[in-house]
């Protein structure tokens, strides 16, 4: 990712991070823990944006996520941990299930050749 790119997205991270904790702390928005939200979030998409579309991006990127949203729920009382945990561990398995598809491609760091020493 170009030196640009990189602080645009920290620009945007932290104003929607900062954003968020100040609408939160005057009362506006309910009260969320916006770094781990948006960290969760960021690295979902971070993990397809920096290495590209594969099985296992297909995999991690979405969880993250998915992840990010189920917290946000949590956290304003629509979800309980006891639900959002196996919605977690049912999203992982599904996930899973779709990296299988012939369509998605393997990593390259999994097809390519060892270099001789």
């Amino acid at each position: 990712m170009s030196s640009s790119k990189s602080t645009l997205l920290l620009a945007v991270l932290l104003l929607t991070t900062g954003t968020g904790w100040l609408l939160s702390a005057l009362g506006f928005l309910p009260q969320i823990n916006w770094l781990w939200t948006l960290g969760l979030g960021v690295t979902g998409l971070a993990t397809v944006a920096l290495i590209g579309f594969d099985k296992v991006t297909a995999t991690v990127g979405p969880f993250f996520l998915i992840a990010a949203l189920l917290s946000v729920l949590r956290q304003t009382g629509h979800l309980t941990l006891n639900i959002e945990v196996p919605i977690l561990v049912i999203s992982a398995g599904f996930l899973l299930l779709i990296s299988r598809l012939p369509i998605i491609p393997s990593p390259k760091w999994i097809l390519e050749e060892p270099t001789p020493e």
